[in-house]
């Protein structure tokens, strides 16, 4: 191993700068050429593609985003298009790849790899916290601690004048960020795909409250789970509460990573160098129990992330 790639993939997330910084440095002084390919899949197959040096990852440590850029391909989604990025394999010598991103982007590695052989490694860099086979991915904690933030705030305006919030996070179709979040910041009620709510039962838990003389709610919602403006509306109709609806939308992916997220990004990449050189291929790096680990990226596609429902109940119970 001589040469070796990486890419960043599906949406940014914080710590993905760090993960590069890594994977470049920990390459580097094992004495290997390192290829940085822009805009995902995208700049793989329109050979977007440049060497990567010390210099190339100086000061980015902290920085959101990456410097890499990501974007969606339609083109590597065909043969046609793997097949072009594999005449760029060819052309610039790469040996191995490494994939920072999510779900759909180790499947993309996934086929290229059957297609075509080239030894590939997934770093799961996605907010939402949904890969199997890691307890943790890059951006999750930064992403709950951004929702803290804000819900800690739109409290105390809620104070103030007396308001019911419903607060909308990311997640896609997953309930970490939201139920994360919720606890950490003491919501009232806290609405994920994973678990069906009931408005009458979230309605009584906010009148008794009312009775018992609390004057302000936060309710969280993931984004899978409905519509968080059609939840308030419901809300402020049964209720009579004064309702507002607050959707944190991208604000959740940007900004600096935390320390938490910095120090797990340079983990994994460091070790997806490590496999590649090792003569590993197709596996996914993830975190359990504190210690780094690697997957084969087909048993972790293979199954789905089940959220933690003690923690769930734990909410329920802190919010009465």
């Amino acid at each position: 191993m001589q040469r070796i790639a990486l890419l960043t993939s599906g949406g940014d997330s914080p710590g993905m700068n760090a993960c590069i910084r890594a994977v470049v440095r920990k390459a580097i002084y094992h004495g290997l050429e390192v290829l940085g390919i822009k805009r995902g899949y995208n700049g793989f197959v329109e050979a977007d593609i440049a060497p990567m040096n010390l210099g190339s990852v100086a000061d980015i440590i902290l920085r959101g985003g990456t410097i890499l850029r990501t974007a969606r391909s339609d083109q590597f989604m065909n043969p046609v298009g793997r097949a072009k990025a594999n005449e760029n394999v060819k052309r610039f010598g790469i040996q191995g790849l490494i994939v920072i991103g999510g779900d759909g982007s180790f499947r993309g590695a996934k086929v290229f790899n059957q297609e075509y052989g080239l030894p590939v490694v997934g770093i799961p860099g996605t907010i939402d916290n949904d890969i199997p086979g890691t307890d943790q991915t890059i951006g999750f904690d930064t992403a709950v601690s951004t929702a803290v933030e804000a819900i800690s705030k739109i409290r105390d305006t809620a104070t103030s004048h007396e308001r019911t919030f419903i607060i909308e996070v990311m997640g896609r179709r997953c309930g970490y960020i939201a139920l994360a979040a919720g606890l950490a910041g003491g919501a009232e009620s806290i609405l994920i795909p994973e678990y069906p709510f009931d408005y009458d039962e979230i309605c009584d838990r906010l009148m008794r409250g009312y009775r018992r003389g609390k004057m302000h709610s936060i309710i969280v919602v993931a984004e899978g789970v409905a519509s968080s403006l059609e939840v308030g509306r419901k809300i402020s109709e049964r209720t009579g509460f004064d309702t507002k609806v607050i959707i944190l939308g991208h604000l959740q992916r940007g900004g600096m990573p935390s320390a938490t997220d910095v120090i797990l990004a340079s983990r994994m990449g460091a070790k997806a160098v490590e496999l590649l050189m090792a003569g590993e291929t197709k596996k996914l790096i993830g975190v359990r129990a504190a210690q780094i680990t690697a997957t084969d990226i087909d048993d972790a596609l293979s199954q789905t992330k089940s959220i933690d429902m003690e923690l769930y109940d734990l909410a329920g119970v802190l919010s009465i």
